[in-house]
């Protein structure tokens, strides 16, 4: 049965299925020796290269789905390579012999917090797509006198440059003169959404961290710069949330974790963390 050549692609973990439209569009990817269109629906047999290289097309049932939990630091780029030589976030995720892991969208290089990655493009390309409205939780610092007006039309929606937009819950956290704290929700992943949003109010964000996603939270000592895979439950509520059939196997151990096991893990990711920063303060002397 012939599917769709960018869910092939996103599948065999190449990268997300918007990704393979854009490498599609650019004549980057062939089918049989002849180059691909977008709309091109490819058999189990077919060989399919990406700028020359063959891809091993694996069937559903093949790749074992495995997703990780990061804690972004600021500074970091969400990109795979930057031609400025600048960190990103996949600077410090494990290697994943035949595959690659794929970000499930992005944080702006000034947003800490939770950033998902996934080894499955199918997974990735689901989660990132408006209709499945996938919540996300803001922890936000705002600079100015923020006012029960201004609450209310981030809550009732403004009009963006790409649309409107607004936030579907925001609660105050407390704060010290102008500088306030709030917790705020969205089920959508543009650009720079919560920034812009309080902008339109003539606002500025000093600071934003990502602290859910889903019902995922970003762990309280998972450290800046650690990451932690996720367990196969967890694998599976994100699966379900976009209909997707459950995943069967884990490559973590389903014996349940002791305490002194626990704090061994946390130990472990932050001598991981600090020996990545030495290295870094290293290159930059050199």
């Amino acid at each position: 049965m012939s599917e769709k050549l960018q869910k092939v692609l996103a599948r065999a973990g190449v990268g997300s299925r918007r990704e393979m439209e854009k490498y599609i569009e650019s004549n980057r990817v062939s089918v049989d020796g002849k180059v691909a269109k977008l709309g091109d629906r490819v058999e189990e047999n077919a060989v399919i290269r990406v700028d020359g290289h063959i891809v091993k097309v694996e069937q559903q049932e093949e790749r074992i789905c495995r997703v990780l939990m990061y804690h972004k630091p600021e500074g970091e780029l969400c990109t795979r390579k930057d031609p400025e030589g600048r960190r990103t976030v996949f600077d410090r995720l494990p290697r994943i012999e035949g595959d690659r892991w794929i970000a499930i969208g992005r944080l702006d290089v000034n947003t800490s917090g939770l950033l998902l990655f996934t080894n499955d493009g199918e997974l990735a390309n689901r989660l990132m797509h408006p209709k499945y409205e996938v919540e996300r939780e803001y922890s936000v610092r705002v600079f100015g006198d923020v006012t029960n007006e201004h609450l209310r039309n981030l809550k009732k929606g403004v009009e963006l440059e790409d649309g409107p937009a607004k936030f579907l819950k925001l609660a105050p956290r407390g704060g010290e003169g102008l500088n306030k704290w709030f917790n705020v929700t969205l089920t959508e992943g543009r650009n720079r959404e919560v920034r812009r949003l309080w902008q339109s109010q003539e606002l500025e964000v000093s600071r934003l961290i990502r602290i859910r996603y889903g019902k995922l939270e970003l762990g309280k000592r998972l450290p800046q710069g650690g990451w932690e895979e996720l367990k196969l439950e967890d694998v599976n509520y994100l699966r379900k949330s976009v209909g997707m059939r459950p995943e069967t196997q884990t490559k973590l151990s389903v014996m349940p974790e002791k305490r002194k096991d626990k704090r061994a893990k946390i130990n472990r990711i932050r001598k991981a963390v600090s020996k990545h920063n030495q290295r870094l303060k290293q290159s930059k002397r050199r």
